[in-house]
């Protein structure tokens, strides 16, 4: 099955790494397609204005229009060459942009949307030519407010394709697990890591796995390692359907008391992962156990982070 995502680019850096992400990633994602979106600079609303009843604004407006468009399918260019040199054919990479309406972020998420798309893949430094913190720019806002489509943040030139998937037991870390296998399919050439941190028994499931004629409060009291049993049955089976193999799927649990995403992200340097899969919201509702997914993605460097809701 065909699977597409939406690359956001402008002509920073960040996006030349997030462009080399989405063409290393089709090692682990097979049929994948691609579209590069670019958003056009804002035009003067006082220009637009003038433009109806002055000649000489009209023209202006006329070269603004075709400046702006010409260096955007210049930069849309430059990162298609690149994936092509990379290996990927021509026939799976589109090209599209406009003119900013909504705002950067609003724009990537509107065409995203409206075009369907499995993923959103952006530089984590947004896509303005300013250097940004994380928190505040266009990554960031695109991360807040896209509540279908997963977001892809990249950061930096990242080599490896192992992947991690952060796990709580949640409906979020089940929607992270499903989103990757409906990714990968049926691919023997990989290893999927499932990691989970033990913090206390309050941390009990967030999907009823149980039959009608269970008890919920004697579910409850069973506390996090049967929760965590019956999430990571779940998984399997969802694992087994799409033909991945019981070896190919590890399961890693570490306790620590505080700063889960701290142990996330130790993990991931440890075991070399180039991609680490969160749940947008942990159990009980909670921002990915408390904002968890925020510190991941705000701290960790060299990586990709997916954000599934």
């Amino acid at each position: 099955m065909e699977k597409k995502i939406l690359v956001a680019v402008d002509d920073s850096i960040h996006s030349k790494y997030a462009v080399r992400y989405a063409v290393r990633i089709s090692s682990v994602v097979k049929e994948l397609t691609y579209t590069l979106f670019h958003v056009q600079p804002t035009i003067s609303q006082f220009l637009l204005d003038e433009a109806e009843s002055d000649l000489r604004a009209r023209q202006d407006l006329k070269i603004i229009v075709r400046n702006n468009t010409e260096n955007a399918y210049h930069i849309l260019e430059k990162h298609k060459n690149e994936m092509v040199r990379m290996g990927i054919s021509e026939q799976a990479i589109e090209t599209t942009t406009w003119p900013k309406i909504l705002g950067l972020a609003k724009d990537v998420l509107v065409c995203a949307q409206q075009g369907l798309y499995d993923a959103i893949v952006v530089g984590r430094r947004g896509l303005s030519r300013t250097q940004k913190a994380f928190m505040g720019s266009t990554s960031a806002n695109i991360v807040a407010h896209s509540e279908v489509v997963p977001v892809w943040v990249v950061d930096g030139d990242i080599i490896s394709t192992k992947i991690m998937v952060a796990v709580d037991g949640s409906e979020s870390a089940f929607a992270a697990v499903d989103h990757l296998v409906f990714l990968i399919g049926e691919n023997r050439d990989i290893t999927i890591t499932l990691f989970h941190v033990v913090t206390t028994l309050g941390n009990y499931c967030g999907i009823n796995f149980l039959e009608e004629n269970d008890d919920s409060k004697e579910v409850l009291a069973r506390g996090a390692k049967q929760c965590l049993e019956r999430f990571y049955a779940h998984a399997k089976k969802r694992f087994e359907e799409v033909g991945l193999q019981d070896q190919q799927v590890e399961i890693k649990v570490t306790k620590r008391i505080r700063n889960v995403g701290k142990a996330i992200i130790t993990e991931v340097q440890k075991g070399d992962y180039g991609t680490v899969v969160v749940g947008r919201r942990g159990v009980r509702g909670a921002f990915f156990m408390g904002s968890v997914s925020r510190y991941v993605t705000e701290k960790i460097s060299n990586r990709a982070v997916w954000i599934v809701n």
